[in-house]
């Protein structure tokens, strides 16, 4: 994989890490992205902002707006990128269940 980046990356701040959840904060600007990843985890995102996602996953792309406060749940396996497809900054909570 190379080394540079078409674009800015999110900015993830671990708030809970412990037994039983992992709990991360994401903070993008217009057009960062998370970069490629697998979640081993299952996990709940609750946006913190209206948020405007590219979800990258393989070769497919789709657009998903969710409104501040609204939440999802995925099981782990989950492979994709999450981009700010939107023109202002959005953030979200991810908490990722162990048990």
């Amino acid at each position: 994989m190379s080394q540079y980046r078409a674009r800015l990356p999110a900015v993830p701040s671990v708030l809970v890490d412990d037994a039983v959840v992992r709990i991360t904060r994401w903070d993008f600007e217009p057009g960062a992205d998370t970069g490629h990843h697998v979640h081993g985890l299952g996990y709940v995102v609750v946006p913190m902002t209206d948020c405007q996602f590219l979800i990258e996953e393989g070769p497919e792309s789709r657009r998903v707006d969710l409104a501040k406060g609204a939440a999802y749940r995925r099981d782990a396996g989950v492979e994709h990128n999450v981009v700010n497809a939107g023109t202002e900054s959005m953030s979200f909570i991810e908490i990722e269940y162990k048990r």
